[in-house]
């Protein structure tokens, strides 16, 4: 399963100090991780994969906090 392995392996990547095209970068591969292990997860029903959904849902949901982030004035 080539996509796990990328989705560990994104997982595993550090998140700091980014810019906001590197946010914009990390939240759209997240979706596309998150979208294809999905569908394998419709087949398969295997719980593995939906904690490791839930585990880049939360990342993306952390980048996209950070990305709306109003600056201060």
């Amino acid at each position: 399963m080539e996509i796990i392995d990328k989705a560990l392996e994104f997982e595993k990547r550090k998140m700091k100090s980014l810019s906001n095209s590197e946010r914009v970068e990390i939240s759209r591969e997240a979706k596309s991780l998150i979208l294809e292990l999905n569908t394998i997860y419709k087949e398969n029903k295997d719980e593995e994969i939906m904690d490791l959904m839930k585990r880049l849902t939360a990342i993306k949901r952390k980048v996209e906090k950070r990305l709306n982030m109003q600056p201060l004035p």
